[in-house]
């Protein structure tokens, strides 16, 4: 089944992830889309990508909507034509949306990789973490922190945060699978409750 988790936040905001393992050619049946959508599908270089792109596009019909309720803003944000909130993620076999009546939300997934202790510094202040003895587990939590604040940049929307000076995340235990974060720019401050999971080598994280 390719829905491989539906995770209900609260009465209003649901997590739904699927695990991309059809062709594109299953994937592309039975998806209507706009063609705004289509010319965009097509000009995809990467067979990932689009598999990506459709599987997304599944993940709305499981909550009801349609390729066409679905707008993109001029910095990239997604929402949804009857006003809900939405936030949309895409790694490798996984994609992930989070949509909410109320709540302004965010989502990323991310394949752990080894990648991310070389721009650690870019993001983090790395010395928070050099307590962490063990590799894998360290990892494990940069990923989450990088999703984190992946997830509160697509809840502001726009292109002017920094990812090391104007987004905090508290630091967290693995097994709480929870923490909280804060957008600090100019002046102001917006304070986020932060989830995460990990699954099949995969790192989900999402903000609301």
């Amino acid at each position: 089944m390719p829905l491989y988790k539906s995770l209900t936040v609260n009465n209003n905001t649901k997590v739904l992830i699927w695990k991309i393992d059809e062709s594109f050619n299953e994937l592309n049946k039975n998806v209507l889309l706009t063609p705004k959508s289509r010319t965009r599908l097509e000009s995809m270089k990467s067979d990932l990508h689009q598999k990506g792109f459709l599987s997304v596009r599944h993940l709305l019909k499981e909550v009801g909507y349609r390729d066409e309720d679905l707008m993109y803003d001029e910095f990239g944000k997604p929402h949804l034509k009857d006003g809900k909130y939405i936030s949309i993620t895409h790694s490798f076999t996984f994609s992930g949306l989070i949509i909410s009546d109320k709540l302004h939300v965010g989502i990323d997934i991310e394949m752990q990789r080894d990648k991310i202790l070389k721009i650690a510094h870019k993001f983090t202040p790395i010395e928070e973490y050099k307590t962490i003895a063990n590799h894998d587990a360290l990892v494990s939590k940069l990923t989450i922190v990088w999703g984190a604040k992946e997830s509160l940049y697509k809840i502001y929307g726009k292109k002017k945060l920094l990812f090391l000076h104007n987004i905090y995340i508290e630091d967290f235990k693995f097994e709480d699978q929870k923490t909280t974060g804060a957008i600090r720019y100019d002046g102001e401050e917006f304070s986020y409750k932060i989830e995460f999971l990990e699954f099949d080598g995969f790192t989900c994280v999402f903000a609301y």
